[in-house]
């Protein structure tokens, strides 16, 4: 008998840690979760979220009578609600998930679990900080590492509490089961014949146990979504960064073609200066991580009438873009870099200049795009490092691996004296009104 006692207990327990694991799917209850401070509405909607879960578990109980015992965590969960909610929470989830309880004759369960609730409502005040709650442990020897290693007594002292009030509150249930017998409350070691002192320490530590599992199953969830939140804005903050990079000889370069079109050709500078007003509004007001190729390509229009104002007729440029690659979103700022490559490096050396091929094709869910120059080519030995030293090659591939992670490619192909190639290959999408039309 006591080892099907134990049995009782761990199965006790593991739905315990069960039923946390079911409600963690729940978006709705996840973003509850996130928050600490709620309005009087998201602690009811969580009141009666958890209700539902908690006081079936009590209604199985009741309608195998008692088969499965171990599923009934009403008390637990009205505890569990005050804790992590508030008052409100507490009181309101202890009442409904007594009803089923009550319905069948255990009159004590609605008092009993409304007042663990309201006691979980007041642990939660009494909390030095509400992140506290979250790092309630039964173990000794985590509170001993607070208070050795990191020096933290208000954490610890306040986990001790906890784990304090959630025995009383256990001892309240077994002195009420004990004195109002099949009337009052359920306990799961109610009918139990001399359960021993470690039967008995068993009973309050699954309680315990039944209350802190969850809270550490939904710490973990909230870490994760807050780590996931940091990496998101981490990389937001990234991709800001690169792609507002632009390379600072270019507007000097720019600058200084103004300056000597003045006097000779004033309509000319005047052109110089729509286009590179166009190219800087577009850099401030740029907020979007992606943009249609559509726009990317306007943008690389207004940048290029810049270069060629400076190369003249030795800068020739070719597009061939299918139509229906414009409208599919790619990065911002994903041309440019590649392009000033090609110019700079590829085409400014060579006497008779050169041309640049720019196109995109759109096949099996990909957007292929493609810049070719024919200039003078980069050696094999910097074409292998290239990624790691060029700024705006290892620009564009670093917002690539960002955006898409292993779903991208990007390639380089180059020889000497032929020119050099640049591909790259993304999934295609659509911005949503371009889909619906």
């Amino acid at each position: 008998m006591p080892e099907q006692h134990l049995v009782l207990l761990l199965v006790k327990l593991a739905v315990a840690a069960s039923l946390a694991s079911i409600l963690t799917r729940s978006g709705r209850f996840q973003r509850m979760l996130l928050r600490e401070e709620r309005t009087l509405d998201q602690r009811l909607q969580m009141a009666f979220g958890c209700a539902l879960i908690f006081g079936a578990g009590v209604a199985t109980r009741l309608l195998t009578k008692g088969t499965y015992q171990a599923v009934d965590l009403g008390f637990e969960g009205s505890i569990v609600l005050g804790l992590l909610g508030g008052y409100a929470t507490g009181l309101v989830g202890g009442i409904l998930i007594s009803l089923p309880a009550m319905i069948a004759g255990e009159f004590m369960s609605m008092p009993l679990f409304a007042a663990v609730g309201v006691l979980g409502g007041l642990l939660r005040d009494v909390a030095p900080d509400k992140e506290d709650i979250w790092h309630v442990s039964p173990f000794l020897d985590q509170h001993l590492w607070r208070l050795v290693r990191k020096k933290n007594l208000s954490r610890t002292a306040f986990s001790l509490g906890v784990t304090a009030a959630i025995l009383l509150a256990e001892l309240l249930r077994q002195i009420t089961a004990s004195v109002f017998e099949a009337k009052g409350v359920f306990s799961i070691s109610r009918h139990w014949e001399d359960p021993g002192v470690g039967l008995t320490i068993g009973v309050y530590a699954t309680t315990v146990f039944a209350i802190v599992l969850p809270i550490r199953v939904w710490a973990n969830m909230r870490n994760e979504r807050t780590l996931e939140t940091q990496h998101a804005l981490l990389n937001e903050a990234r991709l800001a960064a690169l792609s507002r990079q632009i390379n600072p000889h270019f507007l000097f370069n720019t600058l200084n073609t103004v300056a000597s079109l003045i006097r000779l050709n004033p309509e000319q500078a005047r052109q110089v200066v729509y286009k590179l007003s166009n190219i800087l509004r577009r850099l401030l007001r740029q907020q979007e991580n992606v943009t249609p190729l559509r726009e990317e390509l306007s943008f690389i229009d207004d940048y290029l009438a810049i270069e060629k104002t400076r190369f003249g007729d030795k800068l020739i440029i070719v597009k061939e873009v299918d139509a229906e690659a414009l409208d599919h979103l790619v990065p911002s700022m994903l041309l440019q870099p590649i392009v000033e490559n090609s110019i700079r490096h590829g085409l400014s050396s060579k006497v008779d200049g050169g041309t640049i091929r720019l196109g995109a094709t759109v096949s099996d869910g990909r957007v292929l795009i493609i810049v070719q120059d024919d200039g003078v080519g980069i050696p094999e030995s910097k074409l292998a490092t290239l990624f790691e030293q060029g700024i705006g090659v290892s620009n564009v591939n670093e917002r690539l691996k960002v955006l898409y992670g292993e779903t991208y490619r990007m390639w380089i192909d180059s020889k000497p004296g032929e020119g050099t190639t640049t591909g790259i290959e993304i999934p295609a999408k659509q911005p949503l009104l371009a889909a619906v039309s």
